[in-house]
């Protein structure tokens, strides 16, 4: 709730519907910024600088078809260019004679004027780089370009071109298009306004519905719905916030119950060894035989105690990454056998029979320490949940990967859909349970130390026919370096 108070205290005040809008506005008016900037301010220039490549490129194509086309096609091809780009065109011999023409345009400053003609070619002789550019006026006073080449050798001409083209006045079209553009700009300036409040109430409304779903969730409510229905994204984010609601009951309904169990396992030592402390003060502290008895009892409790605490660290210790392996060779059939051996006080008092198959001596190099508190939490579990003909199975058995350990038991099996919640920290299965040895927490330590290893793990069970629970370790040299 601080998070959500702090969030709502921000600097950010605005709503995201309110940003997309601004955003949208923003946007459309930039667009026609630029649109009345480059088509009312820069037009006359742009023309002219177009109408300048234009001639430019009409020259050089020329040029180029002057060497390489036959006469007829050249004269075709200058007619065509100089419809195309609304030029009058202009070819001379080397003495000025005129040989090619096409005029399109009236007034013209090159056709019907063999003085101006020769005047120009002269010039195109005498400029530096044999070509002349200008921008005269025609005798009805408009602005006109005129463009002069060589043709053939530039020392030795063997023609020459000369192109005109009008540059027609644009501050008309100015007029005309400033008004067009005054009405499109009301006109799209409205139409961008409505349709950025209806885009930005589209874009908003999904993150706005999973936004108090998600405060609804910090409350507490895993019964929240979310809807993400709008777009792909908004889709995603819902269903992502679906599973982590999902995950979040889960392990609160898990915590819960290991804070009941715990709380529990505390309890009731915690009970005995305050009434026989008791009973030791008020009954029995004068009688050596009762004394011993209920100082063994509470000597057991406060072992209880002890391993239960022992427990929860080394969980936390392993799960928090700060707990480190201490790899060492050693042979794992002998390893498994003095473990088995430390079951002998709860066979012999309690009726279990665990069966050890061991194959051919084998070593493996692992955390000793861990793996042999793997194997004894697994013998545990198998005869906290073993059948009532109290029966458990231990074998060994080599791969060429490595050693596969396996620990049987007899008793009721696991359902299908809670096998992969067996090895959960707070998870404890609903069937029928001795709680002969162990505290509660031993798979969970399982799982974190065979995951420390990276080793493969598991659990094979049919209800009504018990659970066989696995692990693999591998005694390849390499694997221990990468870890």
């Amino acid at each position: 709730m601080k998070q959500i108070e702090k969030c709502k205290n921000s600097k950010s005040r605005f709503p995201l519907r309110f940003k997309i809008w601004i955003y949208f506005i923003l946007f459309t008016i930039a667009v026609f910024v630029l649109l009345w900037i480059f088509q009312i301010f820069f037009l006359e220039r742009f023309y002219e600088s177009m109408k300048k490549h234009d001639a430019s490129q009409c020259e050089s194509k020329i040029s180029q078809a002057f060497d390489t086309m036959s006469t007829s096609d050249f004269s075709d091809y200058i007619k065509e260019i100089a419809v195309d780009n609304d030029m009058c065109i202009e070819v001379l011999d080397r003495y000025g004679r005129s040989i090619y023409s096409c005029e399109v345009l009236g007034d013209c400053l090159i056709h019907g004027k063999s003085n101006s003609t020769n005047i120009y070619r002269v010039n195109i002789d005498k400029s530096e780089n044999k070509n002349i550019r200008y921008r005269v006026k025609n005798p009805a006073g408009y602005d006109m370009l005129l463009y002069g080449c060589t043709l053939g050798s530039a020392d030795a001409p063997d023609g020459y071109l000369l192109l005109n083209s009008a540059l027609v006045p644009v501050g008309s079209t100015v007029t005309i298009i400033k008004r067009q553009l005054m009405i499109i700009t009301v006109a799209l300036i409205i139409i961008a306004f409505f349709l950025s409040l209806y885009l930005s109430e589209k874009i908003a409304a999904p993150i706005d519905r999973i936004t108090k779903a998600a405060e609804n969730l910090a409350k507490g409510d895993y019964n929240t719905k979310f809807d993400g229905r709008g777009y792909l994204e908004s889709q995603k984010l819902a269903e992502t916030l679906t599973y982590a609601e999902h995950e979040i009951s889960k392990v609160d309904k898990m915590q819960r119950d290991l804070v009941a169990n715990v709380s529990h396992d505390l309890r009731t030592p915690l009970t005995m060894l305050k009434a026989y402390a008791e009973m030791i003060r008020d009954l029995s502290g004068d009688n050596p035989v009762k004394r011993n008895e209920h100082l063994e009892i509470i000597i057991n409790e406060t072992d209880r105690l002890a391993l239960l605490v022992n427990d929860i660290l080394d969980l936390s210790k392993l799960e928090s990454g700060k707990q480190q392996l201490s790899p060492s060779e050693f042979e794992i059939s002998s390893k498994m056998t003095e473990i088995i051996d430390r079951f002998k006080g709860i066979s012999e008092r309690m009726g279990y029979h665990i069966h050890f198959t061991p194959d051919n001596p084998r070593n493996v190099v692992c955390d000793e320490i861990k793996i042999q508190q793997v194997i004894y939490n697994l013998i545990n579990n198998a005869i906290n949940y073993t059948g009532d003909d109290k029966q458990v199975f231990v074998r060994q058995i080599n791969k060429p990967e490595g050693v596969l350990i396996e620990v049987e038991d007899t008793g009721d099996g696991i359902e299908e859909d809670k096998i992969k919640l067996i090895f959960d920290k707070y998870y404890r299965s609903e069937n029928h349970k001795r709680e002969v040895v162990g505290t509660g927490l031993g798979l969970s330590i399982v799982k974190a130390v065979l995951k420390l290893h990276n080793y493969d793990y598991g659990v094979r069970s049919r209800l009504g026919k018990g659970s066989t629970f696995w692990f693999m370790i591998s005694d390849v040299a390499n694997d221990k370096k990468e870890e």
